[in-house]
């Protein structure tokens, strides 16, 4: 599948209202590591609904899609994952590739995820329940909600 997004452009501002990483601290001892999370807290909204991505066939991009009103936590628990965000203004690239790294990603954020490793496994929560209708999965009517969103 072929990249839709324009090439990266990174804009402190953007990220900070549309997405941004989120350092998880992890509590280390002899017997390991454990990071926590909760609603409202790590994660800045009630968690309704939780899916992992894995096995992921070689070389296939997953993605290409916007949510109305769902956000999203993105953690790769293992292996890592490029995923690139497009704000309808500016592109940001981010690469997942620990535990202790969280990627926010609020709604009207179109989402492309590749350079997945063989191994990754990552977990998403969101703030919804699956809907279909949330979705926009057409690139062109993404760009045209954004610019409806911004009159």
């Amino acid at each position: 599948m072929k990249l839709s997004t324009p090439p990266v452009n990174v804009d402190l501002a953007s990220l900070q209202q549309r997405h941004s990483f989120i350092d998880l601290v992890p509590v280390i001892d002899n017997r390991g590591s454990l990071v926590s999370l909760e609603a409202m807290k790590q994660v800045p909204f009630d968690i309704k609904r939780i899916f992992y991505i894995f096995h992921n066939t070689d070389g296939e991009n997953r993605g290409f899609h916007a949510h109305r009103s769902d956000q999203q936590f993105l953690i790769c628990m293992a292996g890592k994952v490029l995923v690139r965000l497009y704000d309808g203004k500016f592109t940001n690239e981010y690469w997942l590739d620990h535990p202790s790294k969280g990627l926010l990603v609020k709604s009207m954020v179109w989402l492309e995820m590749y350079e997945f490793s063989p191994d990754c496994s990552l977990v998403v929560l969101s703030s919804e329940h699956y809907n279909e209708k949330d979705y926009i999965r057409d690139y062109d009517a993404f760009l045209e909600g954004v610019r409806s969103n911004e009159e």
